[in-house]
């Protein structure tokens, strides 16, 4: 039988594991955490969790986050740590970006908004902040393209690749040409020689990089348009995964590419197991169920921007706020309006999505909170079916190789299904026109 290693690079972690052809583990999951953005160190974690298991298998293949910049020098060393997704310094270049070119057409082309999130805001803000690291880079490239490179020992001055996938994520992929963004690079003042060269084809038995929302989906069994994965990890996303010849970005929405016939389409919020970190870190501990009382009994509106606004609106200053507090509001209401506040957002996502029928929730941070995951079922209106995998991302990326390789997986199992309680509907309607109106006194 087929065995392939699989790993999973993630803003917080790294994990590796064997899988068989059914996509099923034959041996140990390895992780290790990491926090910061060191490339060199986030390198060192992956070649201890992979530990020799790449030899023998059939295949490696890779999961690994997405939007990450990193220049390098001629000797391609870094000039830069990892700058993710979550650094906003480049807000300011953002903006200066939206007044350069039309962002609709942008967004059209490319499936990403010109936000701090996505390259040209940080190589814009690079060029502004800090130009002699922005004149000297010989080569711009995503987290995962060093890592390979590093990995299987490039030499020095070696045209680094990336895939389509993982291109996708940089906000300047031109999604209908499959090429590097001829506008934007030219707003940019960034030849397209300073980039990775774009490749899908495997090298020594490793299958190039995939963008991790994807790899959830396909890992989790949510693929077709009717079925839609809602993660929270570190972050949170509500995502689609299907096939199309034609991608067409929709309005507020992100679109990448997982294959040359498979595309990611959702939205993504700032604000997921961070935000529920924060609350045990800040508010003193409280007995009971957040789900013992109603939105209209506590009486709060949260707006959780506390990592800045990405979907749907797109605005990295939206700051995060809550409203309605008295003497009697007590912890536990706070932290059932933060996780309520949550399910909101996710509410406006698949309002843009109206092909979805079925909702099934991945990602640690809601797997570990069944009370979170039946608020999310209270605030959408929609029954939320448990993922039964405990990395989607992981195992998708073994599901992706071993597509590649000929075998089909198995269906990927399911769980508990939370229904949305019916008397408490129209108290969550309420709630949720309470957030709206709360978002756009405040955003505009």
């Amino acid at each position: 039988m087929a065995t392939v290693l699989a790993l999973d690079v993630g803003s917080s972690s790294v994990r590796a594991q064997r899988f068989d052809e059914q996509a099923e583990p034959v041996d140990e999951r390895r992780q290790e955490r990491y926090d910061g953005g060191d490339p060199d160190e986030i390198v060192r974690l992956v070649s201890e969790v992979i530990g020799g298991r790449d030899e023998g298998v059939d295949a490696v293949g890779t999961s690994c986050f997405g939007h990450s910049l990193i220049a390098l020098d001629a000797a391609d060393r870094p000039l830069t740590p990892v700058l993710g997704w979550r650094d906003t310094r480049s807000a300011e270049a953002a903006a200066w970006l939206r007044r350069r070119v039309d962002p609709g057409a942008v967004q059209a082309r490319t499936g990403a908004h010109l936000h701090p999130s996505f390259w040209p805001a940080k190589l814009a803000w690079l060029a502004e902040a800090e130009p002699e690291v922005f004149r000297s880079a010989a080569r711009f490239v995503s987290f995962c393209d060093y890592l390979y490179a590093q990995l299987h020992g490039a030499p020095h001055g070696a045209m680094p690749t990336t895939s389509s996938s993982i291109a996708s994520g940089t906000g300047l992929l031109d999604l209908t040409t499959g090429a590097w963004d001829a506008e934007l690079l030219e707003v940019l003042q960034v030849d397209e020689e300073r980039l990775p060269a774009l490749s899908n084809e495997p090298q020594a038995g490793w299958y190039p990089a995939l963008i991790d929302g994807a790899c959830s989906n396909l890992g989790a069994g949510c693929v077709g348009r009717a079925r839609a994965a809602l993660m929270i990890g570190t972050s949170g996303a509500l995502r689609i995964l299907y096939e199309t010849e034609r991608p067409q970005p929709r309005p507020g929405l992100f679109l990448y590419v997982l294959d040359e016939r498979r595309v990611v389409e959702g939205g993504a919020l700032s604000d997921g197991g961070n935000l529920h970190a924060w609350l045990n870190e800040t508010l003193a501990p409280s007995e009971g169920s957040v789900l013992e009382r109603g939105p209209d009994e506590h009486g709060l509106t949260f707006l959780p921007f506390l990592g800045g606004e990405r979907s749907i609106g797109w605005d990295p200053d939206a700051k995060g706020s809550i409203a309605g507090l008295t003497f009697e509001t007590t912890p536990r209401d706070i932290r059932q309006a933060a996780l309520e506040g949550v399910g909101f957002r996710f509410a406006a996502i698949v309002e843009r999505l109206p092909e979805v029928e079925e909702i099934v929730a991945t990602g640690g941070g809601l797997l570990s909170d069944p009370d979170w995951i039946q608020l999310m079922a209270d605030t959408l209106a929609r029954p939320i079916t448990a993922s039964g995998v405990e990395e989607a991302s992981l195992r998708g990326a073994a599901v992706a190789i071993l597509e590649r390789l000929g075998h089909e997986a198995p269906a990927a199992p399911l769980g508990a299904v939370f229904r949305p309680r019916q008397d408490r509907a129209d108290a969550y309607r309420s709630a949720r026109e309470r957030q709206q109106q709360l978002y756009e006194v405040l955003n505009g």
